[in-house]
């Protein structure tokens, strides 16, 4: 059984319900095993009105990392998502492969871990609730330690829903 680590996340249209329904849609991939809270953040590497909600889950699955990048980008374009180019930008719902199990994969689509996921707070805050003491493979360090040294700025709050 492999152990995935997903961040979701958009701020376009109705974000909560977008979350939830692409969870209901992932845990088809295999077993929900946790879920961070849900947090909200200012945009990441762009300008935008619309704040981000944020949720890291943890997924227990028999499914390769390749499988799994093409069912999520399946349930991306499934809630609406139109790629754009490489650049940030706004986005229904965004679902980036943080972990595969311990594995370091490189190819022209996926590159996992995530390269930028220890640069970001609002990923990190999210992986703190449901994995602090993972070693990240590269970076060989905690997610806690990791947290510790983030110099983003980028505020995140926990999310309460309206």
């Amino acid at each position: 059984m492999n152990k995935v680590v997903l961040l979701l996340g958009g701020n376009m249209g109705n974000r909560s319900e977008l979350i939830r329904d692409s969870l209901l849609e992932i845990n088809k991939l295999g077993n929900i095993v946790s879920k961070s809270e849900i947090y909200e953040s200012e945009a990441w590497g762009f300008e935008s009105e619309n704040n981000f909600l944020n949720i890291c889950i943890e997924l227990e699955t028999e499914k390769d990392a390749l499988e799994i990048l093409k069912l999520t980008q399946a349930i991306e374009v499934q809630t609406g998502r139109k790629k754009q180019s490489n650049a940030y930008a706004s986005r229904k719902m965004d679902i980036d492969i943080l972990f595969y199990n311990s594995e370091i994969i490189k190819t022209e689509n996926l590159i996992i871990p995530h390269p930028r996921l220890h640069e970001r707070m609002f990923t990190l805050i999210c992986l703190m609730n449901i994995v602090p003491n993972f070693n990240h493979p590269v970076l060989e360090k905690s997610i806690k330690e990791l947290l510790n040294e983030c110099n983003d700025t980028v505020k995140v709050w926990q999310y309460k829903n309206d």
